[in-house]
């Protein structure tokens, strides 16, 4: 007989139910764990980035927020300290693929890097690196889209330099850290970051007013004549206080990796010159001084060329004649200016340049200073050639100095960018105030009669000397290039102000009638530059002064017809 066994299939099929419901709720619970564990994992990175990469970050802003401003002797802002952002990565914490992000992160910042730059940075063994400083608002939103959790921001210093490019080798640069590199920024830079004296702006000599007119000047006549270099200066006489540091061609401290090193170089105290007939006022000094020259109207022979050797000294624009001391500066002749020198004597006449500084670098705080080039030996023709501005190089600022101790009563006093409080400034004596006297006559008989009419401002008693050189290059002379000097001082019966235009190599063009003399590239740019700032410094136009010239006037010969002298 056969059994049937009854199965229980209903038990079966909840029994298999139960087990559906138990493995879908065990994985449900697992992709919970799962998720609160990734979730806890994105947070503790968080934390620790925020923990530890925030503290690097803000080691690194309180370098440059302790950072005191640096305003002009009015208190005009010329770098300030400012908050702005900053784009940085942890790269060793970095969640997704490197390669992508780089990627992405060129798209945002092209001026930055391209993919393999980027890339370079995200691979980088280090806990910390920057991706962009001074970083836009916009930016910062932008790569915080990206949603990588390694990606930092945070709010920094900026070190900004309101005026741009105004007064730039002044001023100088700071490093990514936050000190300074060169300039001011660096001469200052313990002081400007002293908690002690945090939030007190350290006070320049410069004054933007006068800064900006000859930045405009200058640069407006350096790019009309086409010139390689250019430089400017105004300094006050009496306190050796610079109102005006003009280096061309320029950088923008903003900006500063976009600058070469043309660009970086301060023209004024880095490089030398031989600076031409500029000197010779200085040699006329000496021979005053030194008692070789008693009278204005001694003679010296230039009546034909001056051969000493295997040299020829010869002048540009000869007289052919006999020339008294008026006529040699008004007329800048090489041969009586070398004739008088060689009675100065090899010994006095480096003896008087070193007492002006020639034999070093320029007397200034700032380091970039370029050393002068000083000749070994001093044959006769060294002596010579030096008295009217060959065979030696000095700066812009040397010539500057020594045009402040020929007019301010004989004392020379070294440069400053600082301002100075008020009050008579120590210095060292160089010439008698006799000799100085006369040297104002001198150099304001120069500006009237002879090769500095085109730096003559009227009302401000300008005076002044040319200096045209031939450019120095290795083991010669460039003869179609020239260094242009017109040295000045204002105004000639009280002397305040010197200033200096300098171009290095203008080219023979229509705006200055196809010469690149001093007489037709700098000597107009002081002009422009005294009658833009005269007022500004406290020299008001006055007609009705002028240098006592009696004495001198009568010395000058003039050809019948001949309305006044001429020469280089």
């Amino acid at each position: 007989m056969t059994m049937v066994v009854a199965r229980p299939l209903p038990a079966r099929r909840g029994n298999q139910r139960g087990a559906l419901v138990a493995v879908a709720h065990t994985r449900l619970m697992m992709g919970m764990l799962l998720f609160a564990a990734a979730v806890a994992l994105v947070i503790g990175r968080l934390a620790l980035l925020a923990a530890f990469g925030g503290a690097e970050a803000r080691a690194t802003v309180a370098t440059l927020a302790a950072r005191s401003d640096i305003v002009d002797r009015n208190g005009h802002p010329l770098a300030r300290t400012i908050d702005a952002w900053t784009i940085a990565v942890h790269p060793r914490q970095i969640m997704g693929d490197k390669s992508e992000l780089a990627g992405r992160l060129a798209a945002l910042m092209p001026d930055r890097g391209d993919q393999t730059w980027f890339h370079a940075q995200l691979t980088k063994d280090v806990a910390f690196t920057y991706l962009q400083r001074r970083a836009a608002p916009a930016l910062v939103e932008q790569v915080n889209a990206l949603g990588e959790p390694a990606l930092v921001f945070a709010r920094e210093t900026q070190r900004l330099y309101p005026q741009s490019t105004m007064a730039a080798h002044a001023l100088g640069f700071l490093s990514a850290d936050g000190h300074g590199m060169s300039g001011m920024e660096r001469v200052l830079d313990a002081q400007l970051l002293d908690p002690k004296a945090r939030g007190v702006p350290v006070q320049l000599s410069l004054d933007t007013r006068v800064q900006a007119a000859m930045e405009s000047e200058l640069g407006r006549a350096m790019g009309a004549y086409q010139a390689k270099a250019a430089s400017g200066l105004v300094l006050d006489v009496h306190t050796g206080e610079l109102l005006a540091m003009v280096s061309l061609p320029v950088f923008n401290p903003n900006r500063v990796g976009m600058a070469g090193t043309e660009q970086l170089r301060n023209v004024n105290t880095q490089s030398v010159y031989e600076l031409g007939s500029a000197l010779k006022p200085i040699a006329i000094a000496a021979a005053i001084d030194y008692g070789v020259v008693t009278s204005m109207s001694r003679r010296f022979n230039a009546a034909q060329p001056l051969k000493v050797g295997r040299f020829t000294i010869k002048d540009d624009h000869a007289q052919n004649r006999w020339l008294n001391i008026p006529e040699t500066l008004i007329h800048s002749s090489n041969i009586a200016t070398a004739r008088i020198a060689d009675e100065i004597g090899a010994a006095r006449m480096q003896a008087w340049f070193r007492k002006l500084g020639f034999d070093k670098k320029p007397e200034i705080e700032l380091i970039e200073k370029g050393r002068t080039l000083w000749p070994t030996f001093w044959a006769r023709t060294t002596t010579m050639t030096t008295a009217y501005g060959h065979g030696m190089a000095v700066t812009p600022l040397h010539l500057a100095n020594a045009y402040a101790t020929l007019v301010n009563g004989g004392i020379a006093r070294p440069a400053t960018l600082l301002k100075k409080p008020a009050g008579p400034v120590p210095g060292t004596r160089v010439m008698s105030e006799a000799t100085s006297a006369r040297l104002r006559q001198l150099l304001r008989l120069i500006v009237l009669e002879g090769t500095g009419r085109k730096a003559e401002a009227p009302g401000y008693r300008v005076g002044g000397k040319t200096g045209t050189a031939e450019v120095a290059t290795g083991g010669g002379y460039a003869k179609n290039a020239n260094v242009s000097t017109f040295a000045a001082a204002f105004p000639m019966d009280a002397p305040r102000f010197v200033v200096i235009a300098m171009m290095d190599s203008p080219k023979r063009v229509e705006a200055n009638q196809f010469q690149t003399t001093a007489a037709y590239t700098a000597a107009p740019v002081v002009s422009r530059v005294i009658s833009r700032t005269g007022a500004i410094l406290g020299v008001l136009p006055d007609e009705r002064r002028e240098v006592d010239l009696a004495d001198l006037r009568p010395m000058i010969w003039r050809a019948p017809g001949e309305v006044g002298a001429h020469g280089e």
